[in-house]
Formats: C-alpha cells, structure tokens, sequence
C-alpha cells in the first residue's frame, strides 16, 4: 500500500473529530454509545478506504481512552465495523453495503468481541457473550442513520464525487520527451 498523504491528512482530522465529539454519548444499559464514531466509521469506509479507516478508528478509541472519555469496550467496537464497512464498500462499490457492514462489524461482531474484554480486563463477570450486542446496535444504527442523510445531501449537492475524487489517487501522466 503507497501511503496517500490527503488520506492521512483526512484519517488524522476525523481522528480529531471523533476525539472532540466523544463527549457527546448516550447512556444505552451498561454501555455508553458514541454515534458520532459509526457516522465517521461509515465515512470512513467511502472516503479513506479499509487500511486508513481501521487506522482512523484505532487512533481515536486509543486516544479517547488516553483522555479518559474511551474505554476498553471502544476498541473492537468501532475498528470491525471501520474496516468492514471499507471492505464491503471497496469489493461492491456500493454504499449501502458499507451500512451493512459498520452494523454487522460494530454491532454484532465488536459487540461479542467486547465480552473477553470485559472479563478480562474489566473484571466484569456478570458479562455474557451478548451482552453489549444490543447497545452496540443502538450506537452503530443511529450512526448509520447520521451518516445516511450526511451523505445524501452531499449527493445531492454534487460534493460527493468531488471530495471522492480528492482523496483518490490519480495517476501521474507525465507528456514529454522522457514519457
């Protein structure tokens, strides 16, 4: 992978985003949800691609956890739906498949990733396999969601293609003697 410095600079910006959003939570049961990071997650998968999304969503759950607003449940919650999500979008070209899978990786597969976590180094004992599926639903849903309309009016706009093709690489064509 050739590093792309406009999607490092991207990643590194929604990483200050979602560190300075991550004040805004709801408290679902057990769980605090962080919609704003399924919206970025999903943002992500569109716009930067697997690699530099599951760098994206790292970075922010370490550094929230570094403030004191993150926890360990932050990790496997956001990056599996990130990196899902990007896969899913790369290999269909669609972005309803990156919904699919920020829901399918944060939700159900971060959610049940959580439950060793919580075991282990949260000395929860009273945690069950599905026990943060539900709350992790809710947030990556109500992200989703935000994402949804985000990106509609970006369509509508005509912005969407245009920051798209920002970010892609182009290839350099080079007209001269030595091309």
């Amino acid at each position: 992978m050739r590093l792309n410095l406009k999607k490092l600079a991207l990643a590194g910006m929604m990483t200050a985003l979602g560190v300075c959003l991550s004040t805004f939570s709801i408290p679902v049961g057990i769980s605090r949800c962080f919609p704003v990071q399924h919206l970025l997650n999903v943002l992500a998968g569109v716009f930067l691609g697997p690699g530099y999304a599951l760098g994206f969503s790292f970075s922010t759950a370490l550094i929230r956890n570094l403030l004191g607003t993150g926890s360990l449940l932050a990790f496997p919650g956001s990056m599996v739906g990130a990196l899902l999500g990007a896969l899913f979008y790369r290999y269909s070209g669609k972005i309803w498949m990156t919904f699919v899978g920020e829901i399918v990786g944060t939700g159900f597969f971060g959610g049940m990733l959580c439950y060793p976590l919580a075991i282990v180094f949260m000395g929860n004992r009273e945690a069950a396999v599905f026990t943060y599926v539900l709350p992790f639903l809710i947030s990556t849903v109500g992200g989703c969601v935000m994402a949804a309309m985000l990106l509609g009016i970006l369509f509508k706009s005509g912005a969407f293609h245009y920051l798209k093709s920002m970010v892609d690489e182009q290839p350099i064509i080079r007209k001269g003697p030595l091309s």
